[in-house]
């Protein structure tokens, strides 16, 4: 069965540079731990007009130092046009569909 990890990165209203280090220790901490997949919750910016938490995630997904863990991600909002491709590598995504949906708080990262 693969597993999935839900990681809240908002939670304690972090910096960014705090929220990009806890983003990194779970995704490590999930790869390690057999983890397929994890949903990061960073918010959208308590103005509803974007926060700093989530630019910075998704810039850091596509560093180098992430290469060995991070196989692809995407954004809630642009779940549809890799669901199949989640779905398919990790079938317990499903049960999550609700939360990921269009929902710009929320990235999924599959894991190498």
């Amino acid at each position: 069965m693969s597993k999935v990890k839900l990681a809240n990165l908002e939670m304690g209203l972090p910096t960014v540079d705090e929220a990009v280090r806890r983003m990194k220790n779970e995704l490590s901490t999930a790869k390690m731990s057999g983890y397929k997949a994890v949903i990061l919750i960073h918010g959208y910016g308590s103005t509803g007009s974007g926060g700093a938490i989530k630019p910075a995630v998704c810039k850091s997904l596509s560093q180098p130092s992430l290469v060995g863990i991070v196989k692809e991600w995407v954004a809630g909002e642009n779940w549809q046009s890799k669901k199949p491709v989640f779905l398919n590598a990790c079938p317990t995504l499903k049960e999550h569909v609700r939360l990921i949906d269009k929902n710009q708080g929320i990235t999924v990262v599959l894991l190498k």
